[in-house]
């Protein structure tokens, strides 16, 4: 596991410090303002927020959820690396905060509009856009659907700066460079009040020492984690072993070794393989 950063030395990009900043109203509505590129009245913020509906289903961890005065929900996630899987991602998240937002018995034209916004250090759709902005139209027309639901995808590495505000741009070089340095380049006060905020985070023993008891869980889970799966195929092992000595089968046994083959062979015991 990559060695833990050390407290001082994260920036907007880092998660952790991302949910720590714009846990505060203020400095999350001017962040707001500044990525869609409009005014944002007063928003209740919720940082690190998990949804979980049933045991049956998979739960998700907001990184920020707030929620402004019109009752407009905004979900904004810092993304680090590219998993492949942000379309659909977006697109379960918004429905989580609809089910959320709209409670049971209520007409569905009580949905208030919904962004999901993604910061990503990397070019989501590589086209060199700072920002994309999806929003469901017809495929025929091109009409407007009009159900209030946008996601946005942010790149930190575009290249279109002519194209998008300066406020924009400035605000995604401070994502990934938080210093006073970055923040004076130009005349922004709301990034000046971001990285005043910022500056209040790391000069905090509370979030320090809270960073610090983050990091020791994921290690945590990461070794629990290895643990776990090295037993649980050890008993796999065992069993399928078992299986074939039991259908006539040791002198196989040694090809097991051969990933495809052990796949197949757990495949044809029916017992669930690593990869499954």
């Amino acid at each position: 596991m990559a060695q833990q950063k050390r407290f001082q030395d994260l920036n907007l990009a880092d998660a952790y410090l991302f949910a720590a900043a714009l846990e505060d109203a203020e400095t999350c509505r001017l962040t707001l303002e500044i990525l869609l590129g409009r005014k944002v009245s007063h928003v209740t913020v919720h940082a690190e927020y998990t949804v979980l509906f049933s045991k049956n289903y998979h739960s998700i961890r907001l990184d920020i959820y707030a929620r402004d005065d019109e009752c407009s929900d905004y979900n904004v996630e810092m993304q680090g690396e590219n998993a492949g899987n942000l379309p659909k991602r977006s697109r379960y998240h918004q429905a989580q905060m609809d089910v959320m937002s709209l409670p049971s018995g209520s007409d569905f034209n009580e949905l208030k509009p919904n962004y999901v916004v993604f910061i990503c250090r990397f070019d989501p759709f590589g086209d060199g856009l700072y920002r994309y902005t999806f929003t469901n139209r017809c495929a025929e027309n091109g009409l407007e659907l009009g159900d209030g639901t946008i996601k946005i995808f942010l790149n930190t590495k575009g290249k279109n700066t002519a194209d998008v505000p300066k406020e924009l741009v400035h605000f995604l070089e401070y994502v990934e460079n938080s210093t006073a340095e970055c923040a004076d380049k130009q005349d922004d006060d709301r990034i000046r009040h971001i990285h005043k905020r910022v500056t209040v985070v790391k000069e905090s023993q509370k979030w320090e020492r809270k960073y610090m008891t983050f990091g020791e869980l994921l290690d945590k889970e990461h070794r629990e984690g290895r643990q776990e799966g090295l037993q649980e195929g050890l008993q796999r092992g065992i069993l399928l072993t078992q299986k074939m000595l039991e259908a006539g089968e040791a002198d196989k046994i040694s090809m097991l070794s051969d990933e495809n083959f052990s796949e197949k062979m757990c495949h044809k015991y029916g017992i669930m393989s690593e990869s499954n």
